[in-house]
């Protein structure tokens, strides 16, 4: 167990981006409830991912995360949970083909209710109310009554965190993860794309690969594992009130395990090394992520390790990097190598999301372009350093929404308005989150061959 470490000793310590709640007796009524419901996931789950994440960190996987921004009440449903949940596979399936390699699956739902802001205000005209913070604390609404935190919506989250669960559970086990489905539907996508012809022929490869699989009998109905897939679930720890109702020792280990989610990580904006939310991360167990922005020094980042993964566990740690396009190459090479040096085990993760959000016809935005230069910059400097680009992590949805311009189908700022839908960043489409994968699956497999040349040179 962590040194002078309990569930309630981040209350010490100074805090970010919390909610200014009004009624304290009301927030820790809602708190102790939460204390007696039943976990949401289990510390046996947990240890799962961070397994599988161990060997993405020694080089012999690739991790995908993804999912909404945030999550919504209003937009909580059966279709849209199986609509990301389809996207979400065939990326992984993609990937899977380019990467060689097994691929994790971690979705940010189920409990990514809660944002960091960079301003405690919102102003609309002449008005001014606390900003939006996520569903689980107050409403998007611009009113009065909508903006004040309301703790009963952490039971809310709650709920609904457990109906995505066991949707999601029943969708992983009972079938509808089968390789077959998986591969027609991503057929289907490459038939109705404007770069079907660039697609086709990874996809072919995919095809002849399954028929040899069938050819050799090796099929859905004698082998599980083509018909049953792992996911688990992850969310920004920002709420710590929650997280510390949501927080249980694990009856076998005696170990404290936050079971709000698989994964949680450390927001870019709340890293603060003797701050509430390190506190509050460094005591469980559960595999960690960490939000590594352009201000982060290499020292600072060692210092964070140290502090979340003082036994240098692999799987432990995802240092989940956020830069913008134009700022990775100055940015990244030199975190890497304080971690090389001092032998830091860790999965490296690019968010190719947030340092590349812009504003155009007064919606914000992320161009396509720019999330794929990120990328491809995060693998290329990997390469040249000789380290592991262990994985992406992107906010995207199941749903053909027109929040990020470009791609395949090259929406334009004009069409930004016609399906604008997000709580609050901008999300890739399914279209948009299918491409990024099959894009990324072709520098996976030039990257392979180019090691190949070399060995055989």
């Amino acid at each position: 167990m962590a040194q002078n470490w309990t569930p309630t000793s981040w209350r010490q310590k100074p805090i970010q981006q919390v909610p200014d709640y009004p009624d304290l007796a009301a927030l820790a009524a809602t708190e102790e409830r939460l204390a007696k419901f039943p976990p949401l996931v289990f510390a046996g789950e947990a240890r799962r991912l961070k397994s599988a994440l161990a060997n993405v960190a020694e080089g012999k996987g690739f991790l995908l995360q993804g999912g909404d921004c945030a999550e919504s009440f209003a937009e909580h449903g059966a279709d849209t949970i199986r609509d990301f949940f389809r996207a979400f596979l065939q990326m992984a399936v993609v990937l899977t083909f380019g990467a060689q390699q097994p691929v994790v699956k971690v979705g940010r739902i189920a409990g990514q209710f809660a944002k960091p802001r960079s301003s405690n205000i919102e102003k609309q005209g002449e008005v001014s109310l606390p900003s939006y913070r996520g569903d689980i604390i107050n409403g998007i609404e611009f009113t009065e009554d909508a903006r004040i935190p309301n703790p009963e919506r952490q039971l809310m989250a709650y709920r609904q965190s457990a109906a995505t669960l066991n949707l999601l559970r029943a969708f992983a086990m009972g079938g509808y993860a089968n390789l077959d489905n998986v591969h027609q539907w991503m057929l289907g996508f490459i038939k109705d794309s404007p770069q079907a012809e660039r697609y086709r022929k990874l996809a072919d490869r995919i095809s002849e690969t399954m028929d040899f699989m069938k050819a050799i009998g090796i099929t859905s109905e004698n082998h599980p594992n083509l018909r049953e897939t792992d996911f688990f679930t992850s969310h920004e720890a920002l709420l710590l009130g929650y997280e510390q109702a949501l927080t249980r020792v694990d009856s076998t280990s005696g170990d404290w395990y936050a079971t709000s989610g698989h994964m949680i990580w450390i927001g870019d904006r709340t890293r603060q090394p003797d701050h509430a939310h390190i506190e509050y991360c460094r005591g469980i167990k559960n595999p960690l992520g960490l939000k590594c922005g352009p201000s982060l020094t290499g020292d600072g980042l060692l210092e964070l390790i140290d502090l979340l993964n003082p036994q240098n566990e692999a799987g432990r740690l995802t240092l989940i990097c956020r830069f913008g396009h134009d700022k990775v190459a100055e940015n990244l090479p030199r975190l890497i190598r304080a971690v090389e040096r001092e032998g830091k085990k860790v999965v490296w993760s690019c968010d190719p999301m947030h340092g590349n959000t812009i504003t155009l016809n007064n919606y914000k935005t992320r161009p396509f372009e720019r999330i794929l230069s990120e990328v491809e910059s995060f693998f290329q400097i990997h390469r040249s350093e000789g380290t592991h680009p262990g994985g992406i992590h992107v906010e995207m949805t199941g749903n053909d929404v027109t929040e990020c311009t470009g791609g395949a189908r090259a929406l334009s700022g004009d069409d930004l308005a016609d399906r604008y839908h997000t709580h609050c960043d901008p999300r890739l489409n399914a279209d948009q989150a299918l491409e990024l994968a099959f894009l990324l699956a072709e520098r996976m497999k030039g990257g392979r061959d180019e090691k190949r040349m070399v060995v055989n040179g």
